[in-house]
């Protein structure tokens, strides 16, 4: 099975399994992806982007203060705090952009 992702303006919009000589018959461009993330950094998802100068497939903005990576990953304008849950602590956080619009030395709540 190889899954191929349909792209307009950088957007995935949708993502179907196909053969490349289907493919070959389809209006638009169809990018390849990996259902496991082997090439192209993930597998695309309906909403994604695709960046066509890193041939790569990346989540969408999660917030207007963040900023995306060399690696294409977002990064939030404020460090989630050591003690979360994805830094090997025991705290889930979120992050709330109307708190850091508000007050940009914060951002993160419990």
């Amino acid at each position: 099975m190889t899954y191929f992702a349909k792209i307009v303006d950088s957007i995935v919009k949708d993502v179907i399994v196909a053969e490349q000589d289907f493919i070959d018959t389809q209006e638009g461009t169809w990018i390849e992806t990996s259902k496991v993330g082997s090439f192209r950094k993930q597998y695309a998802g309906v909403g994604h982007l695709y960046s066509s100068v890193g041939d790569v497939f990346y989540n969408s903005k999660p917030a207007n203060s963040w900023t995306l990576d060399s690696d294409y990953d977002w990064q939030p304008p404020i460090v989630i705090p050591s003690d979360s849950v994805s830094n090997g602590g025991s705290k889930h956080y979120i992050w709330d952009e109307d708190l850091y619009q508000g007050d940009n030395t914060k951002g993160w709540v419990e």
